[in-house]
């Protein structure tokens, strides 16, 4: 099963992986698509891209962490450009942790890579750029390092339920001024807008962790 938005990289998945004896059951362009696929073909193992419409943000992450809350050992491997940090530390945590990969599409030297990798996560195993592993243990040591002085104040204030009208007295700056470091912290913070999440309260989560 593959999900890729982009048509001419979705075919030539499709062949490359039809030549090396994989038949994919569906090729779907968006996130709302592969559900749908996975649910009808039931397939053994997922490829899927990061970013897909409608959004381009991490809906095809979002999916497969989905997917994977349904069926924990449907075997799931992305392929990106780009590493959404919050959704892939939760796929790698699903399940058991077994039959998962996260690769980036820049870093593939080979076909054959691709190939092997693929091989091994539909049988249980685990694959992980090396980049992916580097960018997520820094996310864990600490989700704030990344912040000015300036946002962790913000940030603060907004932990203690403060509205932007009141940050800005506080701190006597504009609202505007206020709206542009929250903009800023939620950016930082790996936090790009959700429909089922308030990302308010998952930053004020993350300074508290911190």
């Amino acid at each position: 099963m593959l999900a890729e938005d982009s048509v001419l990289l979705r075919d030539g998945l499709t062949g490359l992986l039809a030549r090396f004896g994989h038949e994919v059951v569906a090729a779907v362009g968006d996130a709302e698509a592969l559900i749908a696929a996975v649910t009808e073909h039931e397939p053994d193992v997922v490829v899927t891209d990061v970013r897909m419409p409608p959004g381009f943000q991490d809906e095809g992450l979002r999916a497969a962490v989905h997917l994977r809350e349904a069926r924990p050992t449907l075997p799931v491997l992305v392929l990106s450009q780009y590493v959404q940090r919050a959704y892939a530390a939760e796929l790698l945590d699903s399940g058991d942790g077994s039959g998962v990969g996260y690769l980036l599409k820049d870093r593939v030297g080979q076909v054959e890579e691709f190939v092997d990798a693929l091989g091994e996560v539909a049988s249980g195993g685990t694959v992980v750029d090396p980049e992916v592993v580097r960018q997520l243990l820094r996310r864990r040591r600490d989700p704030l390092e990344r912040l000015t002085p300036r946002e962790r104040e913000v940030l603060a204030l907004v932990a203690q339920g403060r509205s932007n009208g009141a940050i800005a007295r506080e701190l006597v700056v504009t609202e505007a001024a206020v709206g542009k470091h929250i903009g800023s912290i939620l950016a930082k913070l790996d936090l790009p807008p959700a429909d089922e999440t308030h990302r308010r309260v998952l930053a004020v989560l993350a300074f508290l962790r911190a």
